[in-house]
């Protein structure tokens, strides 16, 4: 989950399934519409989609994807380091509780363990 707004390094890119253009800020997102772009249970996917109505303040979603059998999956990127972090733990459960009550197969993307 990113700040609505945030100005951090973005790679743009334009990927077939990704509706309009792939904005990613990190090495996980990157790495990681990389995977869904050449996944073929993925019909479509939007990269930091707005979570709109929450307390906290304006957040985007990393991945709302749109399976080939209908179903929706989002995926938020996070690097492991930041797993401890108490806000990272909130803004992950805000998005978890957002995208549940919609019906979304909702889960965490981190960078591989060393």
């Amino acid at each position: 989950m990113k700040k609505k707004g945030y100005k951090g390094r973005c790679e743009k890119r334009s990927l077939p399934k990704c509706q309009g253009v792939c904005k990613t800020y990190d090495a996980i997102q990157y790495a990681y519409a990389d995977i869904l772009q050449s996944d073929s249970t993925i019909q479509e996917f939007r990269c930091n989609v707005i979570l709109n109505g929450l307390s906290e303040g304006e957040y985007t979603t990393d991945f709302v994807c749109i399976k080939v059998s209908g179903e929706l999956m989002v995926r938020e990127c996070v690097f492991r380091k930041h797993l401890t972090k108490p806000m990272t733990v909130k803004l992950l459960d805000v998005s978890r509780e957002y995208w549940l009550k919609r019906g979304a197969d909702w889960g965490i993307v981190t960078d591989a363990e060393k």
